[in-house]
C-alpha cells in the first residue's frame, strides 16, 4: 500500500542521493544490501556504503547507509532521500531521519502504527514477509529472502537493471547453483509488486554511466593484510579485537596463496594469536629482531596494552609495524563506532620521552601501499611504524583505484651489516651514529660469533651497548634518536597540497578518513565564495610543506575525529604554532563526518568573527 501524501514533485535527480537500510543484527540483510550497492558500482557510478552495526552478535539495530554521488562526492552527506525501514525498534527514529519530501519503504504485511505516520514524506508499503510466506516454505529462507525482495521493489523504482543483479547472483553462489532460481523469485517477486502498486522512478533515480572505469571495491582491513604480504611481511601475531581482526585474516589468506613453497607445500609465514595484545607485539619484536618482517594490529584498547613494548622497540630500536583500525574510545567505549581518537596515544607510545612515525591513509589503495612502505621505514629507521586507519575505512568497502605493484621493486632493508663487513671493522657499535642521520647499524642474529645482534639493549647504555647509567651517555642516546627524528621527516610519505586558491588567508587541514568529506566541504564553501586552500596530512612527523602552509595562513582549520583536537594538538606540540591560528572543527560521536558538519561549522566561525556575511545560507546541501 501507499500512503498519500500531498507534496510537490521535485526535479529529478540523476545519480544523486543516499539510501539507509534499517534492518536487525544477524538476520542476513547484509548481503542483500550489498547486492544493491554493489550493482550500482557495476552501472558504472559511484558508490559508496557504509556499514552502521551493534558490537552484540544478533538482534540489536543495524543500519546500512549507501551514497550515490555521480560527482563522486565518497563522504557522508545529511539527510536520507530513501529509507527501507525493517526494523520495529528503530522505527520512529528512522523515520525522523528521512528529509522532507523523501520516501520510506516498509514492510507493509502488518499496518503500520499511528505514532509512525509523519507529514511531508511518501511512504511505499511493500508486503515483504507476505510475499515471502506466501512464495517460500523454508522459515529461514522466508527470512532471507524478505530482504531480496525489498531489493527488487527498489530496482524498479530505481531503475536498477535487472540483468546486472542477475549477474550478480550468479556471482555470488557460483558453486551453489540451487540457490540463484530462487534468489531471482524473490528479486522478482519485489520487481512485479513495485511495478504493479508505485509510479515510478522516484524523484531520484539511477542511469548507467562510465565513470568506474578500472576501480574495485574493496575494504582497508583487506588492503592492509595484502599489502602486508607484498611488503615482505612473514610474521603475524596478533590478538583479536574489533575492528581490527579481518587485518589478520586477509593476511593469512594472502599468505596462503603467496607464501606456500610450490614444491613442498609448506607453509613459509606465521601467524600466531597471542594471549593478549602485549604478548603479540612481543613476539613481534622478536621476530623483527630476528631479521623476519613481522606486525601486528589492533585497535585503541590492544594498542593502549602494547605501549610498554613499543617503547622497548623504539629504544632498543627494533624495528615493528602496528596497524591500528581506531574505534570509539576510551576504555571499551563503542567497538563498532569510528574515530580518529588514538593519535596522541600512538604518536607518544610509552612512558619517557619517545615519539613514533605515523601513517594516514586515506583509501584502500593507500592502505596497500602504506602498509607495504611501513616495513620499508621500520627496517630503514629501526623503529615502531604505526599505520592509523579506522573502523569506517577498514571494515567498510569503498571504490578504490586498483593497486598495483612494481616487479622490479626492493625491499629496503636499511643499515644492516654482514660477516664480511664486521670482520673488516673495529669494535662495533651498536648505537653509534657514524654517518649523522642518528640510524645506527643493526646485525641479524647469527650473523657474526661475537659481533652483532646480541648486544641490543632496552636499558640505558652507550654507543657500544655497554650498559650505562652515566647521565651523559644515556643524554647522547636521547639526543640522537631526535637527530634520527628529524631524519624520518625526509623519509615519510609527503603531504597533499590542493591547487591553492590564490586568495585565500585561510586553509583547511585534513587526513585519513575526514578527507572525502572535508573535500566535499570545501567545495560546498567554495559555492558560497568562501575560498579556502587544503592540505591532507599523510604522515607524522610533519615536514616543512605542513608548516609552511600553516605559517602562511591566517587561520588553518584543523578537521578531524574526536573531542579533544588531537591532530591540533600534536601540531602545536611539535611546531609551536600560535593555538590561535589552528581552530578545531571536530565530529566524535562515532559515525564518519560529513560535508554538512564541516561547511557549517567553518561558515559559524567565519561569521562569529564577522570574516563573511551574516546572512550566508545555513544550508548547504
Amino acid at each position: 500500500m501507499t500512503i498519500p501524501v500531498t507534496l510537490p514533485r521535485p526535479e529529478a535527480r540523476v545519480n544523486d542521493f543516499v539510501a539507509r537500510f534499517a534492518n536487525v543484527n544477524g538476520t542476513g540483510s547484509a548481503s542483500a544490501n550489498f547486492l544493491f550497492a554493489k550493482a550500482i558500482f557495476r552501472m558504472g557510478v559511484p558508490v559508496t556504503p557504509k556499514n552502521i552495526f551493534p558490537s552484540n552478535i544478533q538482534g540489536l539495530p543495524t543500519w546500512y547507509e549507501v551514497r550515490v554521488s555521480e560527482k563522486g562526492y565518497l563522504g557522508r552527506r545529511e539527510g536520507i532521500d530513501l529509507l527501507v525501514a525493517v526494523n520495529a525498534q528503530s522505527m520512529k527514529q528512522d523515520i525522523a531521519s528521512v528529509r522532507e519530501g523523501g520516501y520510506l519503504m516498509y514492510d507493509s504485511t502488518k499496518k503500520l502504527a499511528p505514532d509512525l505516520i509523519r507529514d511531508g514524506i511518501h511512504y511505499l508499503g511493500v508486503p515483504m514477509m507476505e510475499l515471502a510466506n506466501e512464495n517460500f516454505s523454508n522459515p529461514r529462507q522466508r527470512q532471507l529472502f524478505k530482504n531480496i525482495i525489498y531489493v527488487g521493489a527498489l530496482a524498479i523504482l530505481l531503475q536498477i537493471e535487472f540483468s546486472v543483479l542477475e549477474t550478480l547472483l550468479k556471482e555470488q553462489f557460483a558453486g551453489k547453483e540451487k540457490l540463484i532460481a530462487p534468489n531471482l523469485k524473490a528479486l522478482k517477486l519485489g520487481m512485479e509488486y513495485a511495478r504493479e502498486h508505485f509510479d515510478f522512478p522516484l524523484d531520484f533515480y539511477l542511469e548507467r554511466r562510465d565513470l568506474i572505469r578500472d576501480k574495485i571495491m574493496v575494504d582497508g582491513n583487506t588492503a592492509c593484510g595484502l599489502g602486508a604480504v607484498y611488503g615482505g611481511a612473514t610474521v603475524m601475531a596478533w590478538y583479536p579485537i574489533t575492528p581490527s581482526t579481518s587485518v589478520a585474516e586477509a593476511f593469512e589468506k594472502y599468505a596462503t596463496k603467496y607464501r606456500v613453497d610450490p614444491e613442498t607445500g609448506k607453509n613459509q609465514f606465521a601467524v600466531v594469536q597471542a594471549e593478549d595484545e602485549l604478548a603479540a607485539m612481543g613476539m613481534v619484536i622478536g621476530a623483527n629482531w630476528n631479521g623476519a618482517r613481522a606486525l601486528t594490529a589492533t585497535s585503541g584498547p590492544g594498542l593502549s596494552l602494547m605501549n610498554e613494548f613499543i617503547g622497548l622497540a623504539y629504544f632498543a630500536e627494533v624495528p615493528a609495524v602496528l596497524i591500528d583500525v581506531q574505534r570509539a574510545g576510551p576504555s571499551t567505549g563503542m567497538p563498532t563506532r569510528t574515530q580518529q581518537s588514538d593519535i596522541t596515544l600512538a604518536a607518544n607510545a610509552s612512558h619517557g620521552d619517545s615519539k613514533h612515525p605515523l601513517l594516514f591513509p586515506s583509501t584502500p589503495k593507500e592502505c596497500f601501499e602504506m602498509t607495504a612502505a611501513c616495513f620499508d621505514l621500520a627496517d630503514r629507521l629501526q623503529t615502531p611504524i604505526i599505520l592509523m586507519t579506522d573502523l569506517d575505512l577498514g571494515m567498510n568497502d569503498h571504490m578504490s583505484e586498483p593497486f598495483q605493484w612494481e616487479e622490479n621493486r626492493k625491499y629496503d632493508r636499511g643499515k644492516v651489516l654482514n660477516k664480511e663487513e664486521l670482520d673488516a671493522m673495529g669494535r662495533y657499535g651498536r648505537y653509534l651514529d657514524q654517518e649523522g642521520d642518528g640510524i645506527p647499524y643493526r646485525t641479524y642474529p647469527g650473523t657474526h660469533p661475537t659481533k652483532g645482534a646480541f648486544t641490543t639493549r632496552g636499558t640505558s647504555r652507550d654507543e657500544y651497548a655497554v650498559y650505562t647509567e652515566d647521565s651523559a651517555a644515556y643524554k647522547r642516546n636521547m639526543d640522537r634518536l631526535l637527530v634520527k627524528w628529524e631524519t624520518t621527516k625526509s623519509l615519510v610519505p609527503k603531504p597533499q597540497l590542493y591547487q591553492e586558491t590564490n586568495q585565500s588567508d585561510w586553509g583547511m587541514l585534513f587526513f585519513g578518513t575526514s578527507t572525502f568529506s572535508s573535500e566535499e566541504a570545501r567545495d560546498l564553501l567554495a559555492a558560497r565564495e568562501i575560498q579556502l586552500d587544503a592540505l591532507r596530512i599523510k604522515a607524522f612527523p610533519f615536514g616543512k610543506e605542513t608548516e609552511t602552509f600553516i605559517r602562511t595562513h591566517q587561520l588553518v582549520f584543523v578537521i578531524e575525529q574526536n573531542r579533544d583536537g588531537q591532530m591540533r594538538s600534536l601540531l602545536i606540540q611539535e611546531m609551536q604554532h600560535d593555538p590561535l591560528r589552528l581552530v578545531s572543527i571536530l565530529n566524535y560521536d562515532g559515525m564518519p563526518i560529513t560535508a554538512d558538519q564541516i561547511a557549517l561549522k567553518i561558515a559559524d566561525y567565519l561569521k562569529q568573527n564577522n570574516a563573511v556575511p551574516h546572512d550566508l545560507s545555513e544550508t548547504f546541501i
